[in-house]
């Protein structure tokens, strides 16, 4: 099974790679960009075939590990 995990900043919490980024976009002529929000994207090859079981374990890796939970939010896809 294949875990996807997409980590991103919460609300409020300043990005100044995100703002960088909308900055570098702007002055390249990229216009239309009101904001940009840096994040990681993580992908785990998991050997639970139980689905249940993965996405439990996967919530247990994020809050332990992968994602600052106090300011990141984090979203899991399992295929």
């Amino acid at each position: 099974m294949k875990a996807r995990i997409h980590v991103t900043l919460k609300n409020g919490v300043l990005d100044p790679q995100g703002k960088a980024i909308e900055h570098a976009l702007g002055n390249m002529g990229f216009g239309g960009v009101d904001a940009a929000r840096q994040g990681k994207y993580i992908e785990l090859d998991l050997t639970e075939t139980d689905r249940e079981k993965a996405h439990t374990t996967v919530v247990e890796m994020c809050r332990k590990l992968i994602a600052n939970t106090v300011i990141e939010n984090y979203s899991i896809e399992l295929e």
